[in-house]
């Protein structure tokens, strides 16, 4: 089946769709759907018939019906929010959806209705700390956790702020019938240094999650125990080539479906770092391609086999092919896109 791909303009107020060619790669405007407000962070339904958009400069999280046949989007509504959403993503049942809130310090759930809409206010709010990035359940969906960055308002178009973050990830059960979050004991985990957790993703087969360091210019395996729903820290591997000091933040983080690969992008060095992932789960550094000025948003197609990273201070979109033997990436086209693309995904269509 066809993947779509959708860009979040955050300054032009509009999300652009395209198709991807599942042979070359290539981007084929679809569209577009206004979308006021700065649309900045997207989430998938598990049965890929909504798409979610995280709206930053008017908060709020709206629903949008994906029409299988072509993805173009209808708004089925939105819900305003105290500050806006940092992350967004759905539980694994597709029940309810989650969200992070860098400035106010909190994760939210909200119910989903029979329409895969968000129905209502939040019906759970829990409380963290400035700097909270992302939030996702583990595969068992019993478990989340809210990563906290090292250093706030850490921009590197802008001279150093220096604004201490929290620099811890936050541990959470959560109860799948009703919703709710509670503190998981410990509550804290403290990372190995002031690296400054932001992103994750779990590998699709052994009990390892993948941290994006921001501060740290790195990534952290840790190992998820099953049992009491914990994190412990594995292995922390530079995102950045051996003797580069440029300032430098890690952004998003993904692995492809096969677990074979791992990427994640690092805004000043510019550049998206590959990783090779071994039967065992370990980190082997696969080479740097160099990308748009300041990857904040990447992401892969449905197979893998395609890369598509976002410079936000370019308004430019540049797309890789991923050797599936090493994972390196070849570097494609580029495509002006707009002003501040925030937000990149892709889906496979027939949802």
């Amino acid at each position: 089946m066809p993947d779509v791909l959708y860009v979040g303009l955050q300054e032009d107020d509009k999300i652009l769709r395209f198709g991807i060619d599942a042979g070359s790669g290539k981007l084929v405007p679809g569209g577009e759907t206004p979308a006021a407000g700065a649309p900045s962070v997207f989430a998938l339904s598990p049965d890929r018939r909504v798409l979610y958009v995280g709206y930053r400069g008017t908060p709020a999280i709206e629903s949008c019906r994906i029409d299988p046949a072509n993805g173009a989007l209808t708004s089925l509504g939105r819900v305003t929010t105290e500050h806006w959403p940092t992350y967004l993503a759905t539980d694994r049942a597709g029940k309810y959806l989650l969200s992070a809130h860098y400035q106010g310090g909190y994760a939210a759930v909200y119910r989903l209705g029979g329409d895969g809409a968000v129905s209502g206010p939040a019906l759970d709010r829990q409380n963290t700390a400035p700097g909270a990035h992302a939030i996702l359940t583990d595969p068992s969906n019993r478990f989340a956790f809210v990563p906290h960055i090292a250093r706030q308002n850490d921009n590197v178009l802008e001279p150093p702020k220096n604004i201490p973050g929290p620099n811890f990830i936050a541990q959470f059960r959560f109860d799948a019938s009703t919703g709710r979050l509670s503190p998981n004991e410990p509550f804290k985990l403290d990372p190995p240094g002031p690296i400054g957790p932001r992103h994750y993703c779990f590998h699709p087969t052994l009990d390892l999650a993948y941290f994006s360091d921001e501060q740290g210019c790195s990534v952290t395996s840790y190992r998820l125990d099953r049992a009491s729903g914990t994190l412990s820290a594995v292995a922390t591997t530079r995102s950045l080539p051996e003797g580069v000091t440029v300032r430098n933040t890690c952004s998003q983080i993904y692995l492809t479906p096969s677990g074979r690969f791992l990427f994640v992008g690092n805004r000043g060095h510019n550049s998206i770092a590959g990783f090779a992932v071994d039967p065992a789960g370990r980190l082997t550094p696969a080479g740097h391609a160099p990308t748009e000025s300041v990857p904040t948003a990447f992401g892969l197609d449905s197979r893998g086999a395609f890369l598509y990273a976002a410079g936000t201070a370019t308004g430019r979109l540049a797309s890789y092919r991923v050797d599936g033997a090493t994972g390196a990436l070849t570097p494609l086209d580029a495509y002006a896109v707009g002003r501040r693309p925030a937000a990149v995904l892709a889906i496979p269509l027939g949802g």
